[in-house]
């Protein structure tokens, strides 16, 4: 039993949609069978993966019932967090009547709390754009607000994390260390979110997986941040092979 990341699969398996990533570089030609051919070569029915965001590019939960049974029939469960373009995603009631309708077994959301996988605590939520500049939302959004309201969220999800911890410990003795699985980076080259690099350093977090990148196959994929150690997990970067943990 093992554990796996995989972020930014950017599903487009029906028409409704139509909007597949082969527009964007040779990389991602027929990215939708080398996905499925390659972590089913890699993830056994045993194993779980984190997916952190843009899963599909559907806007309204029905819409992405295909995109998620394509996910769903791949190996392995599957934790799957919120990206800036899982428009579709809704409450954690209606995602899970959604799921037990459409016989999504193996999938469950990752988005404030947390779980004891194997022998390590996985949490995480969203984040937001570490550059404002950035943001390209559709309407005018408040970005200090926004920024708030997902720091609040990683904190939730962490203090989630550390009752697991805590209560693992007093079980068995044995400290498990927690991950955090955002999709946005805190950190990327000279672009800082500290609000976020300041919260996970107060929980004492060593290791942070994120996505939403692409196209930067140039630069290193991982690096360590005052003590954290990021690692970038989206699909093209790693080549459509889930990332080992």
């Amino acid at each position: 039993m093992a554990l796996f990341v995989l972020s930014d699969l950017h599903l487009s398996t029906n028409d409704t949609t139509n909007k597949s990533m082969e527009v964007f570089g040779s990389r991602w030609n027929d990215y939708l069978n080398k996905i499925k051919n390659n972590w089913n070569a890699v993830v056994t029915e045993n194993d779980t993966v984190i997916v952190p965001g843009d899963i599909s590019w559907a806007t309204r939960l029905e819409e992405a019932r295909d995109d998620l049974s394509y996910l769903n029939s791949l190996n392995g469960k599957k934790l799957i967090g919120k990206g800036n373009h899982d428009f579709w995603w809704s409450t954690a009631t209606k995602l899970y009547s959604f799921f037990d309708e459409n016989g999504f077994d193996s999938l469950k959301i990752l988005y404030n709390n947390a779980y004891i996988v194997e022998d390590r605590i996985v949490c995480g939520t969203r984040g937001w754009f570490p550059d404002e500049s950035k943001q390209n939302t559709t309407n005018d959004a408040d970005y200090d607000k926004i920024v708030n309201r997902e720091l609040i969220r990683l904190k939730l999800s962490l203090d989630c994390a550390v009752k697991l911890q805590e209560e693992h410990l007093k079980e068995s003795g044995v400290k498990l260390p927690i991950l955090v699985f955002l999709h946005f980076p805190p950190v990327w080259c000279d672009l800082v979110m500290q609000e976020f690099v300041d919260v996970l350093n107060e929980y004492g977090i060593e290791e942070c997986f994120f996505g939403h990148i692409h196209s930067a196959y140039s630069l290193p994929g991982r690096f360590t941040y005052q003590n954290i150690r990021f690692t970038l997990t989206s699909s093209d970067f790693l080549s459509f092979y889930p990332l080992k943990i």
